[in-house]
């Protein structure tokens, strides 16, 4: 089964809400809100962005059940 590659953010500091497509095979650590400007990071015990803050897990989470390897952050 293919992930879902779409998914909204929304800024727990404004509110905004912007639609993302996430990448296919990495978490991501850090999003810029483009209504704020706030730097968001993963809550505690989440592995990215998009499952502390989107819609829709990421795709490493869809499809292994598992976040991705934090050693590899950045790349």
């Amino acid at each position: 089964m293919q992930p879902v590659l779409i998914s909204t953010i929304t800024c727990p500091q404004c509110g905004h809400q912007h639609v993302e497509t996430m990448p296919a095979d990495a978490c991501q650590w850090f999003y810029d809100c483009r209504g704020c400007g706030v730097l968001l990071r993963p809550k505690p015990g989440d592995c990215c962005v998009f499952c502390s803050y989107g819609d829709t897990p990421c795709p490493p989470i869809q499809q292994a059940g598992a976040c991705c390897d934090p050693t590899k952050a950045g790349s």
